[in-house]
């Protein structure tokens, strides 16, 4: 008979403290995320009170003071204002205007068509039918489910008449099954439609998508001027109409980081603004030097640790974000100062061993946070891409996101219709060697498929 034997292991491990999980968690957080994280500490720990915030107030509220020097290094050290000069110009200004008019809640496709159909001179059950028809469009204006499926009971007849009436609202064109059918109703629905347009997209719309704009001339035997018109009638449809209400299409966000060229040089700057100064509640910090009894010695010392500590964390995050985006800056000075198409290969491990951290801190500081640039805002993971694998490329000097960009500068540019053996032999003579799948897959990411579909994508 066997019997287990208890037994001493010594080993080492590596525990976490919560003060440290709280400086990771906050070298994660974007803007807004660690205003609410700022908010809630401040809630929770006495020792810390709000010494300045930027993002509420205005020119009135700032109040006269005159502090001697020792005090202002004092209230510098204890408080988590990271030192960055900030300039107090028309740019600060016109951010703040902007910010505080972005804040909207835009009407819904559903909300705009269901407007609409209250105003129309139809029976109580049309109008159910109809609502239910509406609530059934997704964000481009087509049907998710059989309309006729979910108007089960209601006759044929009855659900045509309302998907007729809802066709004919502004934006025209949803209700339907597709982006085919949504610009066959818009053509005839529209007065004056040059009636090849309409032959067009009923019988030829296959070869439209590939086209071939000459064999479909060619089939139905147009003139050239008719078929000039027909095509730039089409082409100034909108496949998916119900897309200018989506929700869903505009973002705001607001970047961490900004960086301009001024003078030759690159500048970059915090964004402090949006977060509020934090420092020791000057009531705590004269506890601390009195004498009390020992469960308030404790309950004073312990709030005034952890709030020094948070506001160390903070320091650091802007420290590490400050300096990781110095070293992206420098990487990728070609993109800040040429535009997308010339971001180069980077990677985090090139970025961590600039910065003298881990890899992990890289992608932490650099996961949800945005940097405001001179050709728009992106995401600071965006200058993380790895060099193009195309036919005999080894560690190429172009990146996938660059290369990208070339492609979609060369489609948009086309004048007609251009194959990815085309585009192929194009990025060739630029120096960049892809095969021509890769270039196919590019398309395909870019949302590119066809030379029709690219016009109104």
């Amino acid at each position: 008979m066997q019997f287990q034997r208890p037994s001493i292991i010594q080993e080492q491990r590596q525990k976490l403290s919560p003060q440290m999980i709280q400086s990771i968690r906050l070298m994660s957080l974007p803007l807004q995320e660690l205003k609410e994280e700022i908010q809630q500490e401040i809630e929770a720990n006495p020792a810390l009170e709000v010494l300045e915030d930027r993002s509420t107030m205005s020119l009135e509220s700032i109040p006269e003071e005159r502090v001697s020097d020792s005090e202002a290094q004092r209230r510098f050290e204890d408080s988590s204002d990271p030192g960055f000069s900030r300039s107090n110009d028309d740019d600060s200004d016109s951010k703040r205007m902007f910010l505080e008019g972005a804040i909207t809640m835009p009407e819904t496709l559903q909300e705009h068509l269901l407007w609409q159909l209250r105003l129309q001179p139809i029976t109580s059950a049309q109008r159910s039918v109809g609502e239910n028809l509406i609530q059934n469009l997704d964000s481009d204006g087509f049907h998710k489910e059989d309309p006729y499926i979910l108007c089960r009971g209601t006759s044929k007849d009855t659900v045509d008449r309302v998907m007729a009436i809802i066709r004919s609202f502004e934006p025209v064109g949803v209700c339907v099954a597709d982006y085919r059918e949504s610009i066959l109703v818009q053509t005839e629905l529209v007065p004056g439609a040059p009636p090849l347009a309409r032959e067009i997209l009923r019988n030829h719309i296959d070869l439209l998508e590939h086209g071939k704009h000459q064999e479909i001339q060619k089939r139905l035997k147009a003139s050239d001027a008719t078929m000039e018109e027909a095509l730039a009638f089409i082409k100034a449809l909108n496949p998916f109409p119900g897309r200018q209400y989506s929700a869903e299409e505009t973002r705001y966000v607001t970047p961490d980081v900004q960086v301009r060229l001024k003078d030759g040089e690159f500048v970059i700057i915090i964004n402090d603004e949006e977060i509020p100064v934090v420092g020791i509640n000057p009531f705590f910090d004269r506890l601390s030097a009195e004498k009390h009894d020992k469960v308030t010695d404790v309950f004073v010392k312990d709030n005034i640790r952890k709030a020094r500590w948070f506001i160390q964390s903070i320091q650091q995050r802007n420290r590490t974000l400050l300096k990781v985006v110095r070293s992206i800056v420098e990487f990728q000075r070609p993109f800040f100062a040429r535009g997308p198409k010339y971001l180069a290969p980077l990677t985090l491990k090139d970025i961590a061993g600039e910065v003298g951290v881990h890899e992990t801190t890289i992608s932490r500081i650099a996961g949800k946070k945005y940097v405001q640039t001179d050709w728009g805002i992106f995401e600071l993971r965006y200058f993380f891409t790895n060099s193009i694998s195309g036919s005999g490329s080894r560690g190429s000097r172009f990146s996938k996101s660059g290369v990208k960009q070339v492609v979609k500068e060369i489609i948009e540019n086309e004048t007609k219709a251009m194959s990815d053996q085309d585009i192929t032999e194009i990025l060739a003579r630029k120096g960049i060697k892809l095969a021509r799948r890769t270039v196919a897959k590019y398309r395909g990411e870019l949302n590119m498929d066809s030379s029709f579909g690219r016009k109104h994508d």
